[in-house]
C-alpha cells in the first residue's frame, strides 16, 4: 500500500508573464509533519494554494492525488469535503464574531428546521478548544484574544471540519516564543492522532525540532526532498544550502562601527494604554543613539518595545505620553508624524501590510510616499522624477520586480520589505527606527537587510532595531537595550552580550527581580 496521502504531480502554475510553478512535485507521507522551505518568491504559498483549491483545477497543469485518489478541487469547498484544510499566515477570523460563530462560519450547527442550535454550536465549540488547549469561553470575541490564541481558534475550527492534512502558512510568524512552542506541540500532538501536517516556515529552528521531512524549493522548482531524522539529521545549514543555491557560512555581514556623536535620546518616556489610561505601557525609559551606531531593543511581547517607538514617532500611540527627546542634542516636539519626520526620524513599523505599505499601489508611489515634498513643484509631483527614484531603488536595494510600476501586494515578503526600506531611506532620516525588519522572510534575504542596515550606519545615521530574534540582535547590533514591563532593565554593548544575559533582563519584574 501506498504510504502517501498526497502526492503533487508535474504542478505547473502561471501568471501574467511569470511561471510560478514548474514541474513541482511534492511526496507527503500520511501521518507526518511535512516543511516546505524556500526563500520569498520560491513558490511554496502558490503551490498549497493549488493544492487547497484557492487555484481551481483547470488553473494549473498537474495532477493531485490524495489517498491515492486524484482530484480536481473547484475551490476550497471542495477541498475541505475531503479534509484537506489551510491556515493562511494572514487569519481569516471576523474580531466581532464570537470564538464559537468563528469555528463553524459556513459550517453552522442547525436544527432540523434550520435554526442554528447554539447549545449545539458552544457544545462543539467547547470541545474543539479544549483540544487545543484553549480555555476560554466559546462566546468570547476573537477581538479579545491575541494573535497566538486566534491562531489555535483557526485549528480547532479545521478540527471541527474532520482534517486529513492540514496545511499551516508561517504559523508562527507573529507568535512570541512561549505561543509558538505550544502551537509546535499541537502539531506534534495532531501527528500522534494521525493528521497529517504540511508547515511552511522561515524558521528553520523550528523546522529542525518539529517536521519528519522537509521539501525544498528555489525559483518555482522542487530541488529535494530532505529526511529529517535520518542517518544523518539535517542541519539548518543544510536546509539554507538548498534554499539559497549557496552556504552562507556567515548569517550576518561583517560590521564594523564607526560610532559617532549622539544623534538620538530619549529621556524618562512614560506612556498610557489609549484606551486604558491607567495602565502604563512604557515606564520612565531612557535610551540614547549615536551616529553610525546599530542599537538593538529586546523584549518578550508586552515588554513595550513597539509602543516606545510608535510613541516616540509623533505620538502614533498612547495617551498621557510625558518625557523629553533630544535631536543631536536639542530638545525636539514630536507631537505629529510630520514633526518627527522633519525632526529626522523615520519609522519602519512592524505591519508592513497593513501601516507599511499601500499593496494596490505601485512600487513607484510607495517609495516615494514619505518624502512627496522632494519631489514636487508647485504642489505637483514631477512623476518622471519620481519614477527615476523608484528605479534607482530598485536597483540599489536589489527589489526584485521587472517594473517599478508593479503593485507592492504582488511582490514577496522580502521584497516589499525593501520597499518599506526604500520610502524611509529616501525621506533622508538622520534615526531609523525598524520595527522587526526581517519578520516573515527568508535567511537569503534577510542577509540582503542586514547589509542594507550596515550600510546605513556606515552613512552616519542612528539605527534601532527592534527584533523579536535574539541571535538577530547579536548578529547586527553594536549595543543592546532590554525593555520589561515598559521599563529598560539592562543596556549591554555588543562584546558581552549574550542570549542567556538578554534573556535575564527581559525577564526581570519591576523589583528587579528575574521573573
Amino acid at each position: 500500500m501506498n504510504d502517501n496521502i498526497l502526492e503533487m504531480r508535474g504542478i505547473t502554475k502561471r501568471f501574467p508573464g511569470v511561471i510560478a510553478l514548474q514541474d513541482v512535485t511534492l511526496a507527503v507521507r500520511r501521518g507526518e509533519v511535512h516543511a516546505i522551505c524556500g526563500e520569498n518568491g520560491a513558490g511554496k504559498s502558490t503551490l498549497m494554494k493549488v493544492l487547497s483549491g484557492v487555484y481551481p483545477h483547470g488553473d494549473y497543469e498537474g495532477d493531485i492525488v490524495l489517498d491515492g485518489e486524484t482530484v480536481e478541487f473547484r475551490g476550497i469547498r471542495d477541498s475541505e469535503a475531503k479534509g484537506v484544510v489551510i491556515i493562511h499566515q494572514e487569519l481569516a477570523l471576523s474580531p466581532y464574531l464570537s470564538i464559537a460563530e468563528n469555528i463553524f462560519l459556513g459550517n453552522e450547527q442547525r436544527s432540523a428546521r434550520g435554526i442554528v442550535d447554539w447549545n449545539r454550536t458552544n457544545a462543539r465549540a467547547a470541545d474543539l478548544l479544549s483540544q487545543v488547549g484553549l480555555t476560554e469561553r466559546p462566546d468570547t470575541k476573537v477581538m479579545d484574544i491575541g494573535v497566538g490564541k486566534q491562531q489555535l481558534v483557526e485549528i480547532a475550527k479545521a478540527l471541527s471540519k474532520e482534517v486529513k492534512l492540514l496545511i499551516l502558512d508561517e504559523p508562527t510568524a507573529a507568535l512570541n516564543d512561549e505561543d509558538s512552542a505550544h502551537l509546535l506541540g499541537l502539531i506534534r500532538g495532531l501527528r500522534d492522532r494521525g493528521i497529517t501536517s504540511i508547515i511552511i516556515s522561515h524558521k528553520l529552528n523550528e523546522i529542525e525540532a518539529i517536521a519528519d521531512s522537509t521539501t525544498i524549493i528555489r525559483d518555482g522548482r522542487t530541488i529535494e526532498t530532505l529526511e529529517m531524522n535520518g542517518a544523518e539529521p539535517v542541519s539548518e545549514e543544510r536546509i539554507i544550502r538548498g534554499m539559497v543555491g549557496r552556504s552562507l557560512d556567515n548569517r550576518f555581514p561583517e560590521h564594523t562601527p564607526s560610532i559617532g556623536a549622539e544623534v538620538l535620546r530619549i529621556e524618562d518616556w512614560t506612556v498610557h494604554h489609549p484606551i486604558d489610561q491607567s495602565r502604563l505601557v512604557v515606564d520612565g525609559a531612557s535610551i540614547t543613539v549615536n551616529r553610525g551606531e546599530i542599537v538593538g531593543l529586546a523584549g518578550l511581547m508586552g515588554a513595550g518595545r513597539t509602543e516606545l517607538a510608535m510613541s516616540v514617532f509623533g505620538r502614533s500611540y498612547g495617551s498621557r505620553i510625558s518625557g523629553r527627546v533630544f535631536k543631536d542634542g536639542k530638545l525636539v516636539q514630536l507631537n505629529t508624524v510630520d514633526q518627527a519626520i522633519k525632526s529626522g526620524l523615520a519609522y519602519a513599523t512592524e505591519d508592513r501590510k497593513h501601516y507599511g505599505l499601500n499593496l494596490i499601489d505601485t512600487v513607484q508611489h510607495n517609495v516615494s510616499a514619505a518624502a512627496l515634498g522632494k519631489l514636487s513643484r508647485g504642489g505637483v509631483v514631477d512623476r518622471r522624477e519620481e519614477g527615476a527614484v523608484a528605479e534607482r531603488f530598485r536597483k540599489d536595494l536589489n527589489i526584485k520586480t521587472h517594473t517599478v510600476q508593479a503593485l507592492v501586494g504582488k511582490l514577496s515578503g522580502g521584497n516589499q520589505q525593501k520597499v518599506v526600506l526604500s520610502k524611509w531611506i529616501y525621506a533622508d532620516p538622520d534615526v531609523l527606527i525598524l520595527d522587526e525588519p526581517t519578520r516573515g522572510i527568508d535567511v537569503g534575504a534577510k542577509y540582503e537587510i542586514y547589509t542594507i542596515i550596515n550600510k546605513l550606519a556606515e552613512q552616519g545615521k542612528g539605527v534601532l532595531v527592534i527584533s523579536s530574534e535574539l541571535p538577530e540582535l547579536l548578529g547586527i547590533c553594536d549595543r543592546i537595550y532590554t525593555l520589561s514591563q515598559g521599563r529598560v532593565t539592562g543596556e549591554v554593548p555588543r562584546a558581552e552580550a549574550t542570549q542567556e544575559r538578554l534573556m535575564q533582563y527581559m525577564t526581570m519584574e519591576k523589583d528587579g527581580k528575574a521573573s
